[in-house]
This record gives C-alpha cells, structure tokens and sequence, in this order.
C-alpha cells in the first residue's frame, strides 16, 4: 500500500513541477496542486487504512496493562498499600 502511496506522491509532483515551468503556471498554483491532489488525498487514505492497526495495537495494549494489573494483585491483606477500613481501631491490653 505503500508503494502505491509514493507513486502517487510522485505524479502530483510532476504535475506541480510541470505547472510551476509552465508559462501560464505559478508557484503557488504548484503548491496548492501537489496538497489538493497529492498530500492530502494520500494522508486521508492512509489514516483510513491505518485505523483497523491502530484499534488492534490499542486493545493489545489494554490486554497487557490488565494482565499486569492481574498479576501484581493477590490476595494477601493490607498488601495495598492502603489504611484498614475498620472504624474502631483493636483494643490493645495494657502492659
């Protein structure tokens, strides 16, 4: 898909560089050729492409945090680093 990218980057160059040598053409004409038919028809089509790659790299990512997040919890108390959710703190007898 990609060799089919640069080509086509490659023949809106030559037109902007054939209209830019032009007698009738101008730069700025050149320039706004090669964005219009060149830059940003290619860019579109490949975020399009793009985005079923982009989904799957999001949920392997998500699968990996929560298969991390799985690992590095057990069932041991207070290993959470948080303070006893009990109101009444235990009596202690006195020594």
């Amino acid at each position: 898909m990609h060799l089919v990218a640069i080509g086509w980057l490659y023949v809106a160059l030559m037109m902007a560089v054939a209209e830019a040598t032009s007698t009738t053409g101008t730069v700025l004409g050149a320039f706004f050729t090669f964005v219009l038919y060149g830059a940003a028809p290619v860019s579109l089509v490949l975020y399009l492409m793009g985005t079923p790659g982009r989904k799957r790299a999001i949920k392997a990512r998500e699968a990996a945090e929560l298969a991390a997040r799985a690992a590095s919890a057990s069932n041991a108390p207070d290993t959470g680093g948080e303070a006893s959710a009990d109101a009444v703190p235990p009596v202690r007898k006195e020594s």
